[in-house]
């Protein structure tokens, strides 16, 4: 990739995918402080600032070095404390927190595809509809992405999360015990391919609404 092609990529994909990180962990904040916990609140993590949540590698180089490549685009925040004592039903409290980020990401898929549909619509300079066309496909692309990777049943992601919360507690103490590690097993088998038979049903699903967005159905 050129360098040219390398920065217009950046200037499609950077917006949806601070806001996809952004606001996913933002959720999981949201609904912790529902059910009782305040830590999120009080520590500013909150906000919709995206640089109160940037990783240096999960928000900037992992998704740069991805999309570089032509790889599976994923990436991470820094996660929003949660203190499980603090909420009512721990358990049951943590499965709710733990889907808000998933959920945070398709409402996000679903309002980038009503943008899509507007601006493809709209009477205005030919390459602006163009390049907002292109960044609202990526935020689709992108939310639903991140949405079905972070529903994987391994901690520390949200369907590990999840399955912790399912599962007798010995079983769930044991299962955490992966959660150090858990992130790069799932990086590992991205990078190998071995998660594409996860994301190829979303995508071939998108890849049939994008046109019917765009008026132009197959």
């Amino acid at each position: 990739m050129d360098l040219t092609d390398f920065l217009l990529k950046v200037s499609i994909w950077a917006i949806p995918v601070l806001f996809a990180i952004t606001l996913h962990e933002v959720a999981h904040g949201w609904v912790a402080r529902y059910f009782g916990d305040r830590t999120a609140e009080l520590l500013g993590r909150l906000s919709l600032n995206p640089l109160r949540h940037i990783d240096p590698v999960g928000t900037l180089i992992v998704p740069a070095v991805l999309l570089a490549f032509g790889g599976p685009l994923i990436g991470w925040a820094r996660p929003v404390p949660i203190s499980e004592r603090a909420l009512r039903n721990p358990r049951r409290s943590m499965i709710l927190v733990a889907l808000a980020g998933p959920a945070a990401n398709l409402v996000m898929a679903g309002a980038w595809c009503a943008v899509l549909g507007l601006i493809a619509r709209v009477q205005i300079n030919e390459t602006l509809v163009h390049w907002i066309a292109l960044m609202a496909q990526a935020g689709i692309v992108m939310n639903v992405i991140l949405a079905v990777f972070n529903l994987l049943p391994i901690p520390p992601l949200d369907g590990g999360r999840v399955l912790l919360g399912l599962v007798p507690a010995p079983l769930a103490g044991r299962l955490a015990k992966i959660e150090p590690i858990g992130i790069f097993l799932v990086l590992g088998l991205s990078a190998l391919r071995l998660l594409d038979w996860l994301f190829e049903p979303a995508l071939r699903l998108i890849g049939r609404l994008i046109p019917v967005l765009l008026g132009t159905p197959a």
